[in-house]
């Protein structure tokens, strides 16, 4: 695997190694020791276990988010698509940070196979490109909803480039468009 680092530098892009032929391809979706010793390479800290996987099915144009957890359940995710493409968004909401309120996106499809690691401190959210889009993540921590926070997609501060060109109708839940600006964190 290989890890790059985003212009938030503890969000890491990974590309996994995938090996085609003419039966298809295969890849290690997922290698806790590689993982851990190409975050140390980088100099960054190796996350807590990963305890919980999530699994979504979307439409094309289903924006999920901006949603993080607060302590004690904050999440770390490693996120990843696996069928269908999505563009995902990470920002940075840890008050002392430098990066503070800004947000690095990527798209992550079934064609290119990446993966994005969001630390603890961070909100995540994400549009899909297709129908039928299936949405991986591993957490760090357990779904708590006492501890569920979400903030504006579409928050003027954010500034959020979404490709919503590619999109004729955005649907976000109802949670998610009476969502908190960022501003108003807590």
């Amino acid at each position: 695997m290989k890890l790059i680092q985003t212009a938030i530098p503890e969000v890491v892009i990974i590309e996994p190694r995938v090996f085609a032929d003419q039966r298809g391809w295969f890849m290690e979706s997922f290698n806790e020791q590689n993982f851990h010793h190409e975050l140390i390479k980088l100099g960054l800290p190796v996350p807590n276990t990963f305890v919980q996987d999530n699994h979504s099915c979307s439409n094309k144009g289903v924006l999920r988010g901006l949603h993080y957890q607060i302590a004690p359940y904050a999440q770390g995710k490693l996120v990843r698509v696996t069928q269908g493409s999505a563009f995902d968004v990470a920002v940075d909401i840890r008050i002392d940070s430098p990066t503070f309120g800004k947000w690095v996106g990527v798209e992550l499809s079934d064609e290119n196979h990446k993966q994005l690691w969001i630390p603890e401190g961070f909100a995540h959210g994400f549009l899909t490109l297709k129908d039928n889009t299936h949405f991986l993540y591993k957490t760090t921590n357990y779904y708590s909803k006492e501890c569920e926070r979400s903030m504006a997609w579409n928050d003027p501060t954010l500034s959020i480039q979404w490709p919503s060109s590619q999109i004729k109708n955005i649907i976000v839940s109802h949670k998610d468009q009476t969502a908190t600006y960022f501003k108003d964190l807590n």
